[in-house]
């Protein structure tokens, strides 16, 4: 009996594979979601940090939006391939490879990350209904002087997102496809008025940065775009339908999200030619909003708004299937409650009652992605060598579990994550407010620390080690074991 939902129905399936009869989707809708959920018009700062900061010229800034939002994006694309044999969510699939037990490290990472991102949207969407509001009815637009205000918009947007993000999967495609012209549409006609702040001779006489900026650039871009969605990919492709090519889905990721991220990123580096206003402003919405006439303002809001919308209702629904796989026995649609009740508490502490939130936030969040990138490398080695995902095994968090191992640890997957982790934060140096070191490792100052490649090192150790144990030679032990004994 088939369990399919249409738009606007209700989605029941949570982390159990996808039966065969119901893998009906087709890469052309992946395509619509990443798109959708990249289409923020945070996606300008980003660009403005490249030229700004690291001084590139735009064709670089250029190759770098496209190397390291559009390659990210690719490899979130082969991540997929896996939902399409598995049928079940990423970190579900992660069992496979870390044990049950042994996967619960992986998963709380990837929550952190999910619910770090989607607070972020959350306050930084308060923020534009605060300014929306102020320019009509003259209302404040600092938070804390507007707490009732900000709370009912806090709760706005988490509603909103709770309507497309707890109805799931059928009702998100839909959502995110059409929205996506919508918001599109807006998104061209302000970029068009922002291109005029362009000064176009300081374009063309601007000198290309040393090959170093250029590769610290390309990390910042690959940890800041597709690193952040690397643990959702097979959460949307266990719908696709048997006969779409691994080619398909990798070509969906990077041209959906690559292609408004690397217009959005150049726009962004343009403008910031000869100007670091947009690059070093602590609010980037604001910063955006100063550029454009006031009569523009209220379209540039509501553009602002909805690419955060979009953003955070792929993400929730992420996150949902993610708390499952921890072990929450609820419905998924309950599990979506309880990651936005997180948010939910987590902007209002940021908006009302913390004195900081973006730069310490953000730096949180990033430090998350030397664990996901670990994780990245790991699976990535794993895929290539599994073509099957036993459902009953994925499922069966007992001993009796193919994937149980040894005490519920698969110890030559865990052990390569944790070792390229300890390895990654040596690279890495952690500031706080105004050049507060709060962490500097001890290879920080290395070559590949100095330029931001730490993230390198940590994808080829995590995954070159995985395999040089003999991971992989065990999965195919156990996959062919699971065909025979299930």
């Amino acid at each position: 009996m088939s369990t399919r939902n249409s738009a606007g129905q209700l989605e029941t399936r949570g982390i159990e594979p996808v039966p065969e009869h119901d893998c009906q989707g087709h890469p052309l809708q992946l395509f619509w979601v990443w798109f959708a959920a990249n289409i923020s018009i945070l996606g300008l700062p980003l660009g403005a940090t490249l030229v700004a900061f690291q001084g590139l010229s735009i064709g670089q800034a250029l190759v770098v939006a496209i190397l390291g939002a559009g390659g990210s994006f690719a490899v979130v694309g082969l991540l997929s391939i896996a939902g399409r044999r598995g049928r079940a969510p990423s970190l579900t699939l992660s069992r496979a490879v870390f044990g049950m037990r042994g996967n619960i490290g992986p998963t709380l990472v990837s929550l952190g990350s999910r619910l770090g991102w989607e607070t972020v949207n959350t306050t930084t969407a308060a923020f534009v209904l605060l300014s929306l509001v102020s320019i009509i009815q003259g209302t404040p637009v600092e938070a804390k002087s507007a707490p009732l205000l900000t709370l009912v918009f806090i709760g706005l947007f988490v509603l909103l997102t709770l309507c497309v993000s707890g109805l799931g999967h059928a009702t998100l495609l839909v959502i995110q496809k059409w929205a996506t012209w919508v918001f599109g549409a807006l998104n061209l006609w302000v970029g068009a008025f922002l291109a005029l702040h362009i000064d176009w001779s300081a374009v063309w006489a601007a000198q290309p940065a040393p090959m170093a900026a250029v590769l610290i650039g390309i990390g910042t871009m690959a940890a800041g775009t597709g690193i952040g969605w690397a643990n959702a990919g097979a959460d949307m492709s266990r719908y696709q339908h048997k006969s779409v090519r691994a080619g398909s889905l990798v070509a969906s990721a990077a041209f959906g999200a690559g292609i408004p991220l690397v217009l959005l990123i150049t726009l962004g580096g343009l403008i910031s030619v000869g100007n670091d206003h947009l690059a070093s402003a602590n609010d980037p919405i604001v910063a955006i909003r100063e550029l454009l006439p006031a009569w523009m303002a209220v379209p540039y809001l509501l553009t602002a708004f909805g690419g955060l919308l979009l953003s955070n209702n792929l993400s929730v629904y992420s996150a949902g299937l993610t708390t499952l796989t921890l072990g929450l026995k609820v419905k998924r649609v309950y599990a979506v409650v309880v990651d936005i009740v997180a948010i939910f508490a987590g902007s209002i502490y940021f908006m009302l009652i913390a004195d900081s939130f973006y730069g310490p936030f953000i730096t949180f969040i990033a430090l998350l992605a030397v664990p996901i990138t670990a994780w990245v490398g790991i699976f990535l080695v794993d895929m290539l060598h599994r073509q099957h995902y036993a459902a009953a095994d994925l499922m069966d968090v007992s001993p009796r579990s193919a994937y149980w191992y040894r005490g519920g640890v698969q110890w030559h997957a865990f052990g390569a994550w944790a070792l390229a982790i300890v390895l990654g934060f040596s690279f890495t140096t952690v500031k706080v407010g105004a050049g507060h070191v709060l962490f500097h490792g001890w290879l920080a100052d290395s070559w590949f620390g100095h330029n931001g490649l730490g993230w390198i090192v940590t994808f080829v150790v995590a995954g070159g080690l995985y395999a040089l144990l003999g991971g992989c030679r065990d999965r195919q032990g156990f996959s062919q074991e699971d065909a025979h004994a299930r």
